[in-house]
């Protein structure tokens, strides 16, 4: 279902976005995932015990270098993104990885995505690396990060997820 957008507008997550993030999260693997990570593993995704999850770490805070935002469709949670140092063996000093990066379903072609990867980028900077990894069978995640700047750089790993061992492909920009 598509859902009508009031004006989206970006801003630094806090703790009491935990519940919004977590639908979307859920919500988000559920549609984006499906065929591609096992049914039954989606099925057991959790809003609430996501929720506490989200809570813990943006109350306690991740860190000073890591960082997530959220889009709002008036106060209403549609999208979120987190990002940080890279997390890979060959990074460079100063190279940045978006750890997630997810929308409500309904919001899908709307530009909620495109929005949230622009912050990342007026973030970090236009020159700084920017990494990320993606399942190797999510098409419609991989064309959109193209869109924006970004190649496969030729490293994959194997990550097993709900029980299946999927390919995930590196993404980078810069």
């Amino acid at each position: 279902m598509v859902e009508q957008l009031d004006e989206v507008t970006i801003r630094v997550a806090t703790e009491g976005d935990a519940a919004g993030i977590a639908r979307v999260h859920v919500r988000s693997w559920q549609e984006a995932y499906a065929g591609i990570v096992p049914d039954a593993y989606l099925a057991s995704l959790d809003a609430d015990a996501r929720m506490a999850q989200w809570r813990t770490y943006l109350r306690e805070g991740p860190g000073d270098d890591i960082h997530t935002w959220v889009a709002l469709s008036g106060d209403r949670v549609v999208g979120f993104v987190t990002v940080g140092p890279s997390r890979d063996e060959d990074a460079r000093r100063g190279d940045r990885e978006i750890f997630s990066i997810y929308l409500d379903p309904g919001t899908w072609g709307h530009g909620v995505a495109r929005d949230l990867m622009r912050t990342v980028i007026a973030e970090v900077g236009e020159k700084t690396t920017i990494t990320l990894w993606v399942l190797a069978d999510n098409e419609r995640a991989r064309h959109f990060y193209r869109r924006h700047g970004f190649q496969a750089d030729g490293v994959e790993r194997f990550d097993d997820i709900g029980g299946a061992s999927l390919l995930e492909v590196r993404y980078r920009r810069g």
